[in-house]
């Protein structure tokens, strides 16, 4: 299957937003050895591509709250059919149907958007200088605009260079090796960061999943997709990295606005009461089993030792003690 279309759709948005910031009049020279009219490209190529997801997002927030409401009902047909995994999968099947909910719509925007990161990484790893005019001016761009795109750079590391770039890579676009990997080299270090805390981000506010796949996929997302990146991030262009981040930090920003405007649902016990969030979870875990006693508390009976009424009985054999002896004698009058 031919994704020309993916180049093409990539390479005009690109190039509409690089043709706007000229026309403005962002210098087409390195600024603090940065060409800002391209780095903005990008930047915006990532604005464009959330807006157009963003009715996506949501319902992906809505089917995931719809997800978690259902965990009691989905609990239930566990316990009911335990053993019968076919009648499982139907009922389960058969009561998401019914409440609108669809466990695939979580993973649907990043789904949709690894197209979009295909395709930028096609474009900018075709970046050269050196190639023929017929190579230059596939996918809409013209030849000034590749030559630009070619030599266009992030503090002198050029965008389509990357940190495992070939010493003749680096001499056709005239980067230094040595700055190449420290810029390449803190982009995926924030790449990774940024990939955490997004999904981290996510789980804290929605809490762990009680189903054990759901759960491993939870750890997939928070661990295991921020490791392959450690490996995955020598062979990713410069250029998309700044995308990868910029798309973290515009999600990071999405996720805060829409997980206030549609929080968790409210969760009942088997005793009908609501129960606490992560957080109130954690608090009320750590929190002393004692609680600290008030200053008049130690008046209260409650709060006084019981006394052994076997402990006040005289001993065996001992002599019977007078009360009265000991005491002052009255004064005649």
């Amino acid at each position: 299957m031919s994704l020309d279309w993916i180049y093409w759709g990539i390479s005009w948005i690109l190039l509409s937003w690089h043709s706007i910031w000229d026309a403005i009049g962002v210098p087409e020279d390195t600024v603090l050895g940065t060409n800002w009219a391209w780095i903005l490209a990008i930047f915006f190529l990532v604005v464009t591509v959330r807006v157009i997801l963003f009715p996506v997002f949501v319902k992906q927030i809505k089917s995931q709250r719809a997800m978690q409401a259902l965990q009691p009902q989905v609990k239930a047909l566990q316990e009911k059919h335990k053993g019968d995994r076919e009648t499982l999968q139907k009922e389960m099947m058969e009561l998401y149907r019914k409440e609108k909910a669809n466990p695939l719509m979580g993973c649907l925007p990043m789904f949709l958007q690894i197209p979009v990161f295909l395709g930028l990484f096609h474009v900018l790893r075709r970046l050269n200088p050196n190639k023929g005019e017929n190579a230059k001016t596939l996918y809409g761009w013209t030849a000034d605009q590749f030559d630009s795109a070619s030599v266009a750079k992030l503090f002198t590391a050029p965008i389509a260079s990357k940190f495992g770039s070939s010493s003749q890579e680096l001499t056709d676009m005239g980067a230094n090796g040595t700055t190449v990997k420290v810029i390449a080299g803190i982009l995926v270090l924030i790449m990774i960061a940024t990939t955490y805390l997004t999904s981290r981000q996510m789980i804290l506010k929605t809490g762990w999943a009680e189903d054990p796949q759901q759960r491993m996929i939870q750890r997939l997302m928070l661990y295991g997709i921020p490791a392959s990146l450690l490996v995955s991030g020598a062979i990713f262009p410069i250029g998309v990295i700044i995308y990868w981040v910029t798309n973290n930090l515009f999600t990071l920003g999405q996720q805060q606005w829409v997980l206030r405007k549609y929080p968790p649902p409210v969760m009942t016990g088997k005793n009908g009461k609501p129960m606490p969030g992560p957080a109130a979870r954690k608090a009320a875990s750590t929190k002393p089993a004692i609680a600290s006693r008030g200053k008049g508390d130690k008046d209260k009976p409650e709060n006084k030792p019981a006394v052994d009424g076997k402990a006040l009985a005289p001993r065996p054999g001992a002599k019977p003690v007078n009360p009265k002896k000991g005491r002052p004698a009255k004064r005649q009058g």
